[in-house]
């Protein structure tokens, strides 16, 4: 299985080297994770109703080539570990240009949060069974 989505570069998106802005490969990638949430039903709605949402501890890129304005751009979202309960996980994206050139690629660690008592939370069990559902890296574990 392979989440991918396809990314809207806009100009606002470019530095002034025209190239893509650093800060949006993060902005990217959080809209990939949302896109995987909500196309596999715990959008914000759901998370709303359960009180939980995700938060990062630590977002990483490693820039490999330049993405400029006009070039083709898809991003795809992995599961590298989880916790047992899941309610710690990270996650790779890798951002490819024009199908063939990758990019960048960007690791980030998170976890649950409930919303209302501002604390980690274990998540819902239909989360839990987006998370099995989810692409995984080829060095997936469980941590």
């Amino acid at each position: 299985m392979e989440f991918e989505k396809k990314v809207e570069l806009r100009w606002s998106d470019l530095d002034p080297n025209f190239h893509v802005l650093h800060s949006k490969y993060y902005d990217f990638a959080a809209n990939c994770r949302m896109a995987f949430l909500t196309e596999h039903g715990f959008g914000m709605p759901v998370m709303m109703k359960y009180q939980i949402g995700p938060i990062l501890f630590r977002e990483e890129a490693v820039f490999r080539k330049e993405i400029r304005y006009g070039d083709e751009v898809r991003i795809n979202l992995k599961v590298k570990s989880v916790t047992a309960d899941y309610s710690r996980w990270s996650m790779v994206h890798e951002l490819w240009r024009d199908a063939e050139t990758l990019a960048a690629v960007i690791t980030v660690d998170g976890a649950w949060m409930n919303t209302a008592l501002r604390k980690l939370a274990v998540p819902p069990e239909e989360m839990k069974m987006v998370f099995e559902a989810a692409p995984r890296t080829d060095d997936f574990m469980i941590i």
